[in-house]
């Protein structure tokens, strides 16, 4: 972050001073988890379900914090935010167990100061990713892009809400030439609101899927507030749609900025021609610009990365890459974060495919697409170890037989299905292939983990997928570590 004294926070943020001079001079990170508070940083006390920050205010000044950003007196050196009218709260800021709003104050506030940072920054060229797919495995590509041309700044994993989103931002500094932001909704005018956080000049829209459908209550509710992003950009800036994705490429007709269309279509400006996979799924294609062409092999597992490398092509060259940088680039990027089609192997000759972050029914289909091609003319079976898709709302049965069934037309071996809530899963691939021992539903984590120690056998492949809520993850570790699950 840049160096700001408290006085300058608190101006930021519309708050006052709280046993503070105001000289302080916050010169390191801010951080809303006090373990991690580096000497002059700031930290956010942030009130959660289960332990207030406002409780740690005075352990991390102890330990190296200048101040603390607060929505009520602590026994710290302090901003004060101003706080919120109940009427006023938006359901963006909303915070389990945050009863009296102070939750909603603090975040607001750290939006404000995280506003005031970027609009210190005019060399800054912030690029926001959104969709109900992919977001982070495109955002970290980007980012991977754009490092050679300047320093770049990205959420670790998927900070992308009404916390993580501004934390990212407030670690841009003077040097920073690149601010990479991922955003997610969980209604309309969330996105906006985010946008308004650090305005994007570039804007990426992925795909209009099922992901939080529960919440949304239909895909066209999920492509308006998709489409705040392209809304949201300058008439100088870029929209980089999918045009592969019709809800998204609708979506230049909403957006002032020029419009890049990336995927497989003939006209769209940056696309995919010539797709192949290998034995492991890694797709190689021929990458099409106006610039003329270049073959991309990406080092990724799943086909379906090749239209997340388009948008990150695009970006980079708008940006002032050439042609032959972003392929060869794309050709040695690397998987940043974890548990996103993450592949090892056990000590036994089994390949794990831990894609277990969360699960929606398109990212779930491409899993399943990509444990096919990994298993295609190869003598290990395919094991699909699957669980519940969350926040479908009225769709959930429905999906989940959907992904049972595709399962059995993919060819997949075998189908553990992890507990009650996804049991539609078991029982449409028992309808679909007239199954018997071929699709099983297990209880829990440890009910898959002693089912599959028990039948793997050497050159088997195992995805886990599921919503992070499930913990499907565990079963890939206790698979490579010989451990009991956590």
């Amino acid at each position: 972050m840049i160096r700001l004294s408290l006085a300058d926070i608190a101006r930021a943020v519309g708050g006052g001073l709280h046993r503070a001079e105001g000289s302080e001079i916050v010169s390191a990170g801010v951080e809303f988890d006090s373990r991690k508070i580096e000497t002059g940083g700031l930290f956010v006390a942030v009130p959660g379900e289960r332990v207030d920050g406002h409780d740690f205010a005075a352990r991390a000044v102890a330990d190296g914090a200048v101040g603390v950003l607060a929505a009520r007196e602590v026994e710290a050196p302090a901003v004060l935010v101003p706080p919120i009218p109940a009427a006023e709260r938006s359901g963006a800021l909303a915070l389990a167990g945050d009863a009296d709003g102070s939750g909603a104050a603090v975040l607001a506030g750290l939006a404000k100061l995280a506003r005031y940072v970027v609009d210190r920054l005019p060399q800054l060229a912030v690029v926001g990713v959104t969709g109900s797919s992919g977001k982070t495995s495109t955002k970290d590509l980007i980012a991977q892009l754009l490092e050679p041309m300047g320093p770049t700044v990205a959420p670790p994993g998927s900070f992308n809400n009404e916390l993580g989103h501004p934390w990212t931002v407030l670690r841009a500094d003077e040097r920073t030439k690149h601010l990479v932001l991922e955003l997610s909704a969980r209604g309309v005018g969330h996105i906006a609101n985010l946008c308004q956080v650090a305005p994007p000049r570039i804007g990426v829209v992925l795909n209009v899927g099922h992901a939080h459908l529960g919440e949304f209550g239909s895909q066209e509710a999920v492509a308006q507030a998709k489409g705040e992003l392209p809304e949201s950009l300058p008439a100088d800036g870029v929209a980089v749609l999918n045009g592969d994705d019709p809800l998204v490429a609708a979506m230049a007709e909403r957006t002032k900025a020029r419009v890049v269309l990336v995927g497989e279509r003939p006209d769209a400006h940056v696309r995919a021609e010539d797709i192949e996979v290998d034995e492991q799924a890694r797709p190689t294609f021929t990458l099409v610009t106006a610039e003329g062409s270049a073959r991309v092999t990406l080092p990724l597992f799943g086909e379906h990365h090749v239209g997340n490398a388009l948008a990150a092509a695009a970006v980079a060259l708008e940006l002032g890459a050439t042609l032959e940088e972003v392929a060869e680039r794309l050709s040695s990027v690397r998987r940043v974060s974890a548990r996103r089609m993450e592949v090892s192997e056990t000590s036994d000759g089994v390949t794990v495919v831990n894609d277990a972050y969360n699960a929606n029914p398109e990212s779930v289909r491409a899993a399943l697409k990509t444990l096919a091609a990994m298993t295609r003319g190869r003598p290990g079976r395919a094991w699909a170890v699957l669980g519940q898709m969350g926040e479908l709302g009225e769709a959930e049965t429905e999906a989940h037989d959907e992904i049972g069934r595709l399962a059995v037309r993919l060819n997949i071996d075998r189908l553990v299905v992890v507990g009650e809530q996804a049991q539609a899963m078991h029982q449409a691939a028992t309808l679909e292939g007239s199954w018997g021992e071929e699709s099983v539903l297990v209880p829990d984590v440890d009910a898959a983990v002693a089912l599959l120690r028990a039948e793997l056998r050497p050159g088997d492949v195992v995805l886990t997928k599921a919503s992070n809520s499930v913990g499907l993850w565990r079963v890939a570790d206790a698979l490579l570590t010989g451990g009991q699950t956590a």
